[in-house]
């Protein structure tokens, strides 16, 4: 019965959201649509075509989950276009690692890690491309340490200011349990999520060839269970999400078949019910998409 009720409700919402084909209207309709969830929320989005926008709490501050691994994805990008190494290039798998706190060493957990596999390959070399890509695509977090300590935590920082992102900040790889207790973490706004994600879109991050070499491999993003999830199959996303305790988040670029594309980032944050939620947000991509499908 409440399943029953919840969808009920969802058909009202979207129906109601249907026939308010305004910028406002449709802020509305997803002020109303998160507001039913616990939580805290934010919504970044922007039309790369009319450069309409819709910002919910786009400042507001956001544990970065795995969010934070397009930003080293981009700053990957960087110092292999100044020369400082390949993607080619192999890197050597290990577990250990430092703590950005006081140094002592760290390991990583398979049962932990959406990405098991390379577990199995410790002590053996993968290609810088390789470990980038399983970073996005399964969000390995062991790939994403390796990566981080090639590219250096401080780099990705300063690329992201130097971009106009202002409140990205990655202060470290993941699972650095003691980091994380004295909370020195990686934070992300929606607002500076779509302004990395708008530069990519319009082929400027880094290069045109590096822009469209981050969006084949953020279209091959195997969680797609927010943005993507309430879409037609030929609508392309691009995208990155993130996840971790009483958190999710989505993040990245639509492309619909007529050539149009926008951006859209989905943080949350202090959930209780974290499939409700997800379903809510995978609600407010919903909206969005008929939004600009009828524009």
């Amino acid at each position: 019965m409440a399943k029953q009720l919840l969808f009920l409700l969802l058909v009202i919402t979207l129906i109601a959201c249907d026939k308010k084909l305004t910028l406002e209207g449709i802020k509305e309709c997803i002020g109303n649509e998160l507001a039913n969830q616990s939580g805290k929320f934010a919504v970044a989005f922007k039309d790369i075509t009319t450069g309409e926008e819709i910002l919910i709490n786009e400042h507001m501050l956001f544990h970065a989950a795995s969010t934070m691994k397009a930003p080293v994805m981009v700053e990957v990008y960087k110092q292999a276009a100044a020369g400082k190494f390949s993607l080619k290039d192999s890197l050597l798998i290990k577990n250990e690692f430092k703590s950005i706190l006081d140094g002592s060493p760290f390991s990583l957990s398979a049962a932990s890690d959406s990405d098991t596999l390379i577990y199995k390959h410790i002590g053996e070399k993968r290609t810088v491309y390789s470990l980038l890509y399983d970073m996005i695509i399964i969000s390995s977090n062991l790939a994403t340490n390796l990566i981080v300590e090639l590219v250096d935590a401080k780099n990705v920082t300063q690329t992201m200011r130097d971009m106009g992102a202002q409140n990205i900040h990655v202060l470290r790889g993941v699972e650095d349990g003691k980091a994380f207790e004295a909370g020195l973490n990686n934070q992300v706004t929606a607002y500076d999520l779509m302004l990395l994600y708008e530069t990519i879109a319009n082929e400027e991050t880094v290069n045109a060839e590096a822009s469209m070499a981050m969006i084949d491999i953020l279209l091959d993003q195997r969680f797609n269970d927010i943005i993507p999830a309430k879409l037609p199959k030929d609508v392309k996303v691009a995208h990155k999400t993130g996840s971790i305790t009483g958190m999710r988040h989505d993040s990245g670029i639509v492309f619909l078949p007529n050539g149009r594309k926008y951006i859209l980032v989905l943080l949350s944050k202090d959930l209780h019910d974290a499939d409700a939620s997800i379903e809510a947000m995978a609600t407010v991509s919903e909206i969005i998409y008929n939004y600009v499908k009828e524009k």
